[in-house]
């Protein structure tokens, strides 16, 4: 079950992700796609009790700096 959930989910993901495409610019789009890996990282973090290492937390605000440095060009 959860399988076949995770499974419309990521359909769904990549249908609202292609749709953003066609009516914005990708330069803007990308950025914001790409801020999910940093969200959950996040969320696992606060609500899985994930522990994350020095060098992960370190990497997570690379990617974030790296959206923002894209998104305000």
């Amino acid at each position: 079950m959860f399988l076949t959930l995770s499974a419309l989910a990521t359909g769904a993901s990549w249908l609202c992700y292609f749709r953003a495409l066609q009516l914005g610019q990708a330069s803007k789009v990308a950025p914001i796609d790409k801020l999910s890996v940093v969200l959950v990282t996040l969320f696992a973090v606060v609500f899985l009790d994930e522990r994350l290492s020095l060098q992960e937390y370190l990497g997570i605000v690379l990617i974030a700096l790296g959206v923002l440095t894209i998104a305000l060009k």
